[in-house]
């Protein structure tokens, strides 16, 4: 069973993408995201998010750039397959070049398990101080985060239940 477009585990060997395709077949990937992640984190606003990134910055990236934006993106998912992104801004001012960071993070994850979200913030983070998707990258991303490559994998069958039409697994609560 082929998984459905976007394709999000395009790259994986099909030892770890058949299964998550014969769950999403059956109905059951869901159900099987929804045990290994019961809940969703509670960080809901731009002002939480912020906090909650630049406290991650400061435990293990004190010395890499303040980002001068950092909010959820309503477009982002729809925009290139992106599920967040860190952008440089530079700018000269009087006769100094200044550089601002942004890191944007898809509304998806306004509704998604704690672990989701620390791995995206990561990802973002390591941009701060690794510009490409190299092996220093994601070491990076796994000293923030050390099942990084895990969560990735499971957020990419995330995005495939939704992209096959599945409903969102936590949704906000009133």
């Amino acid at each position: 069973m082929p998984l459905p477009s976007p394709d999000y585990l395009a790259g994986y060997p099909p030892a770890l993408t058949e299964p998550v395709a014969r769950l999403l077949a059956q109905g059951r990937l869901g159900e099987a995201l929804r045990r290994k992640y019961p809940a969703a984190h509670a960080i809901r606003t731009d002002r939480a998010l912020h906090d909650y990134v630049q406290a991650l910055r400061a435990e293990y990236l004190r010395n890499a750039p303040q980002p001068s934006k950092i909010l959820f993106d309503g477009k982002l998912q729809s925009v290139g397959r992106a599920l967040g992104t860190h952008t440089r801004i530079a700018r000269v001012q009087g006769g100094k070049l200044k550089t601002k960071h942004e890191i944007r993070i898809a509304a998806v994850f306004r509704e998604a398990p704690p672990e989701f979200l620390r791995m995206i913030v990561a990802h973002e983070l390591a941009h701060l101080k690794e510009s490409e998707h190299d092996k220093a990258f994601y070491q990076l991303c796994r000293h923030i985060a050390a099942d990084y490559h895990q969560l990735e994998f499971d957020l990419r069958a995330y995005l495939c239940h939704l992209a096959a039409g599945g409903p969102p697994l936590w949704p906000a609560t009133p």
